[in-house]
């Protein structure tokens, strides 16, 4: 399905977006511009981990998202929710991550947002300093963006 011509509108009713995500995300944006306000839903996303809403994250996310890293699935939001999101953001938390690269595209309903970030910080008395790779898959209903799909890998930065 394809996004009609006409402007659409941005919103998350009720959304715990930070208010830069609001504020990118409220204006009426043309096809073009839709991989921005999906770009916007990955970045609150990563701030509700980085500050540990555990429930801001999870309403960014599909009640079937399928998510990959390390080698392992998780196959919904509730599995997501009550096994790794708590560590996720316990190590968000304890990073700085800085986003170094990122692209997307919108086909009708769905978007694609790849980013490349790097984290370092100390987490339970280690150093890290990684460089991640992400690609987020979000669908459009309605007027929201919800994350189905997430694939994580990272390495050790060199």
């Amino acid at each position: 399905m394809n996004i009609p011509a006409l402007m659409v509108t941005f919103a998350i009713a009720g959304s715990s977006l930070p208010a830069s995500a609001q504020r990118a995300a409220a204006f009426p944006m043309t096809p073009a511009a839709v991989p921005r306000a999906a770009a916007a839903v990955v970045d609150a996303f990563h701030a509700a981990i980085g500050r540990g809403d555990l429930a801001g994250a999870a309403a960014l996310l599909d009640a079937n998202v399928l998510i990959y890293e390390s080698g392992r699935a998780e196959r919904s939001k509730a599995e997501y929710a009550s096994h790794h999101l708590p560590a996720d953001a316990m190590f968000a938390k304890a990073l700085r991550r800085t986003v170094t690269r990122r692209s997307g595209r919108a086909e009708g309903n769905l978007a694609w947002v790849t980013t490349e970030a790097r984290s370092q910080g100390k987490y339970k008395n280690k150093v890290i300093d990684s460089v991640g790779m992400e690609t987020m898959i979000l669908k459009q209903t309605g007027p929201a963006w919800r994350v189905v799909h997430i694939h994580w890998s990272s390495a050790d930065a060199k």
